[in-house]
């Protein structure tokens, strides 16, 4: 396989030669009640070829950078505070004491975990938590004898699930139920029992490779890997010894650190922060729990280096997967997929029409990867196409959510979705390999849903 780095380069050299070849276009854009930004779905027109040159290929990555700065520079900045955290030697000890509670069944830990993270990202849509949970429970995963990929799988699986289906979910289907003009949050009793079924074949999936790690770590998809070994060279022990212990300032940095966390989610649920927010709160958070702890100004400020250097290729990555939307964008033929989007669902046989929905969407979500970006540019053209090929409305954001959330965790354009990866050290293709096969499962329960939905014709 080759390096995550020459993949992305590869597509965003196709998308630059696309641009030659797919005929520009645009819709006229309008501002919406809330103030965000959507197409006019009558307003398609082609426009002059702008095909893009060698500059604007040459500056694809750096403006991807430019674009994608804000996961960027959180990626950076949650590496460099967990870092601080672990040299003040908090985690070191609350692993060991949670490993010890945890020792018998330690399996346990997995749905409570997973359980919890789906029904935040279902009530408030915050796939990109996963960024914050996937450095505090790795070190426990390794500890308990799984590994990297478990506790990776434990956050993006849960935050994926419950983001898809979207039972309370402003990003998506709040947002996409404003587009499609059909009450808000309504259809909340099926989409609980889509979000039973995704969370819960997640945890079964999930449980089963993590007990085949923990009997044999040779079948571990990341046996072999030098960093894995190094991890669990650190966290594990033969033989467990004597239990280790908080000293007066690691305990009140322990504390400081977890009322850091309560401010962070009281100002996610009541303040609407994301990741701008977070970023700040996090330094804050490093250097104080950091000084608490005893440590200098100079060890904290090294800690943070040495945090940055750890996530330094999951930071580059989410401006590389970026760069293919700019070529598109620069090309102006992104609109012209769209338009290009609505004919081919339009085509279906009316009993497929809602599946082609689903596929389509899961198909451009590969270029546009944000939940709340594809609503604005794809459902103002699936509302109003709904109603003609026999599909109600309800259907179609359900077809949406479906089709945008799953896929947030296979394609590399996924710019939080491969920080993550980073985060954990785990490759792509190595997570491809370990997420393949319930993805399809996943693929599989949402047709059934879009199917059954289509039939008794929706409405919620």
């Amino acid at each position: 396989m080759p390096h995550i780095y020459v993949i992305l380069f590869v597509f965003t050299a196709i998308a630059a030669v696309l641009t030659h070849f797919i005929p520009a276009g645009l819709y006229d854009r309008v501002t919406l009640e809330n103030g965000r930004v959507a197409i006019n779905p009558e307003s398609y027109r082609q426009v002059e070829a702008t095909p893009v040159s060698l500059e604007q290929f040459m500056l694809a990555i750096p403006q991807g950078l430019v674009d994608a700065s804000m996961v960027v520079f959180f990626t950076f900045i949650i590496g460099g505070m967990f870092m601080v955290i672990r040299t003040t030697g908090v985690i070191d000890i609350a692993v060991d004491k949670l490993t010890r509670r945890f020792a018998n069944r330690s399996v346990l830990i997995l749905p409570v975990l997973m359980l919890t993270f789906s029904v935040v990202a279902t009530l408030i849509g915050t796939q990109e938590l996963a960024l914050v949970y996937v450095p505090v429970i790795l070190p426990l995963m390794i500890a308990l004898r799984f590994d990297s990929i478990t506790a990776v799988g434990v956050a993006l699986l849960a935050t994926t699930a419950g983001f898809s289906a979207g039972v309370l979910n402003p990003i998506n289907t709040g947002l996409g139920q404003m587009i499609a003009e059909v009450p808000i949050y309504s259809g909340a009793g099926l989409r609980s029992l889509l979000f039973l079924l995704l969370v819960g074949s997640g945890v079964l999936y999930i449980t089963r490779y993590a007990l085949k790690v923990r009997a044999n770590p040779e079948l571990s998809l990341m046996a072999g890997d030098s960093k894995e070994a190094e991890k669990r060279r650190h966290y594990q022990n033969e033989e467990i010894g004597e239990p280790m212990h908080f000293s007066p300032r690691q305990f009140w940095a322990g504390m400081a650190a977890l009322g850091f966390f309560a401010v962070m989610v009281w100002g996610v649920l009541t303040r609407g922060w994301f990741m701008m927010e977070m970023a700040g709160l996090f330094v804050i958070m490093g250097v104080a729990v950091g000084m608490i702890a005893g440590l200098s100004l100079g060890n904290i400020c090294e800690a943070f280096n040495r945090g940055f250097r750890e996530v330094l290729v999951g930071a580059m990555i989410c401006g590389l997967a970026r760069a293919v939307a700019v070529m598109l964008e620069q090309g102006q033929v992104m609109d012209t997929l769209v338009f290009g989007l609505g004919n081919l669902v339009g085509s279906f046989p009316e009993t497929l029409a809602a599946v082609g929905m689903f596929i389509s969407q899961v198909a451009f979500n590969f270029v546009i990867p944000s939940g709340s970006g594809q609503a604005l540019v794809t459902m103002p053209i699936m509302a109003p196409l709904s109603d003609l090929i026999g599909v109600t409305r309800q259907t179609a954001v359900l077809a949406y959510q479906l089709g945008d959330g799953l896929s947030n965790i296979l394609y590399p354009t996924s710019g939080y979705f491969m920080a993550t990866l980073a985060l954990g050290g785990v490759t792509w293709d190595r997570w491809v390999r370990f997420f393949l096969p319930l993805f399809g499962i996943w693929i599989g329960i949402s047709l059934c849903f879009v199917i059954y939905a289509q039939v008794v014709g929706w409405t919620g």
